[in-house]
């Protein structure tokens, strides 16, 4: 479907939340005229751009929905309550109810719903009540496009996050036989493309449409793809001597973050969640992936994400004490520090470009050399490379046992570690301006990979944080040694370009 945009306005609920952050980013890249109805609009800050209006509203109060409904053509309804706990099934209910009528009032011409996939008779508490609001909203008499998922696969997907979080912890996974049950993963990807369909359509459609991918596979299966393609080893056993209270218990410890949701997905194993026909895949146009290619692209995303970051804004705080092991996102572990001196960036950047090779790291050279040599003796490509060139970097050069991924000169540099790790380590240079002077900051970033990961993140992190404290002292040291201008130092062609 072409990106063109529509002049008809879409009311967003749910954008705080992970497919509703998604959708409003997909419609604000297409320049669609958006709504967002939050609770508290002030969470959407870092999400909204110019031209998306955020408007407070409950919709579990009635009174507070008649103006964010006004002047709405289609409303994409894209909540639940299980998050909240107990109870979830009468808030859910409610809220169905009070959205739609409060869509009926205003003459909204179209509602879209993401429902949950299940056919059978005995459906969990969570699925029954997310099958319940559609049919609440269908009654609204607003036509209702209902689209119901199984598992949806992206970074930040509560199914998905479970799931990382099982087999990045768990070296022997005995679980429930209800982990044999047949699901329809989801790419997030296409599922915003079945709701991108469904908002855009030329005239209000009324029914419901299964969505899935091209794989039907039990739950064991996508753990077992997951770990293949993390390279780790997990045996996964099912047994009846595993209960749902035990599993609910253990995912609500492994996955806090997600706990509540993660814990009533549990029950939700029994049912399978596979689509009946393609009706929907014929109807949208949309050729789903399978499972491999989906978690490929999920884990591929948060690694460009993360390659995207700029941690000065996102750890602008971090001069505060640094709690142990850092900072959690997401299954990475981050750890940061920064410093300031009085040069321009261009300036402060220019030590950061010439380290490693013959101008060594400018503290603790002795450690750089120990740690070249274990990883020699481990197979790994040790100090011996060096540098290609003492002043200018480019993408894919090599730096010692690191690789340049990504520079932008006078800002930035992020090295991709290429030594033997139990994961995958990253190592950013950031350089801002501050009233005049400069903030220098650097990061490291650690995708562990199972426990082993996680062991040496935790066990050597004052040992890291000592060296590259000291790392950023010596390039501190170093511009106040030489207080005559650096220069601007020669750029190749391409040196912004990623590979």
């Amino acid at each position: 479907m072409a990106d063109v945009a529509s002049e008809k306005l879409t009311l967003l609920t749910g954008a705080s939340g992970y497919v509703g952050g998604e959708l409003l980013s997909e419609l604000q890249r297409r320049g669609e005229q958006v709504r967002c109805l939050a609770r508290d609009p002030e969470r959407l800050r870092s999400r909204v751009q110019a031209g998306t209006d955020a408007v407070r509203g409950d919709v579990l109060d009635r009174s507070s929905l008649d103006t964010a409904f006004s002047g709405v053509h289609t409303a994409c309804y894209l909540i639940h309550a299980m998050g909240a706990g107990a109870g979830f099934e009468q808030r859910d209910r409610l809220s169905a109810l009070n959205f739609a009528d409060a869509a009926r009032c205003a003459g909204v011409s179209q509602i879209v719903y993401l429902g949950g996939l299940g056919h059978d008779r005995d459906l969990s508490a969570h699925l029954a009540s997310r099958q319940e609001v559609g049919r609440l909203l269908r009654s609204s008499g607003v036509p209702t496009l209902e689209l119901r998922a199984s598992i949806v696969i992206g970074p930040g997907s509560a199914s998905f996050e479970t799931v990382r979080a099982l087999v990045e912890r768990v070296p022997l996974i005995v679980a429930p036989k209800a982990l044999d049950t047949l699901a329809q993963p989801i790419a997030i990807d296409d599922l915003l493309r079945y709701l991108m369909a469904a908002i855009s359509l030329e005239q209000p459609a009324d029914g419901v449409y299964e969505i899935g991918g091209a794989d039907r596979v039990s739950y064991a299966d996508l753990m077992r793809e997951y770990a293949r393609q993390r390279g780790l080893r997990r045996p996964l056993f099912t047994t009846e001597l595993v209960t749902p209270r035990i599993s609910r218990r253990l995912v609500g410890a492994l996955a806090p973050a997600h706990g509540p949701v993660a814990a009533e997905m549990v029950e939700s194993l029994r049912n399978e969640t596979v689509v009946d026909g393609r009706q929907a895949a014929e109807s949208f146009g949309v050729d789903a992936s399978g499972v491999s290619a989906a978690i490929k692209r999920a884990l591929s995303r948060e690694d460009l994400d993360f390659s995207e970051r700029h941690w000065t804004d996102a750890l602008a705080g971090a001069e505060a004490p640094v709690h142990w092991g850092g900072v959690a996102a997401g299954s990475r572990r981050v750890s940061s520090a920064a410093i300031h001196v009085e040069r321009r960036p261009d300036e402060a950047f220019a030590p950061i470009q010439r380290i490693g090779g013959d101008a060594g790291w400018y503290a603790t050279n002795w450690f750089w050399r120990v740690r070249g040599w274990l990883d020699r003796i481990r197979g790994g490509v040790g100090l011996r490379r060096g540098r290609r060139d003492p002043l200018n970097l480019c993408v894919g050069d090599q730096v010692d046992f690191w690789r340049v991924e990504r520079i932008e000169p006078g800002r930035r540099l992020l090295l991709a570690a290429e030594m033997n790790v139990p994961g995958r380590l990253w190592l950013q240079f950031e350089v801002s301006e501050e009233n005049g002077c400069s903030t220098l900051r650097q990061t490291t970033v650690f995708d562990p990979f199972g426990l082993a990961g996680l062991a040496y993140w935790y066990l050597l992190y004052p040992v890291h944080q000592r060296v590259f404290r000291r790392l950023l002292r010596g390039i501190e040291k170093r511009l106040n040694e030489n207080r005559q201008p650096f220069g601007p130092l020669p750029l190749e062609a391409g040196a912004e370009t990623r590979a």
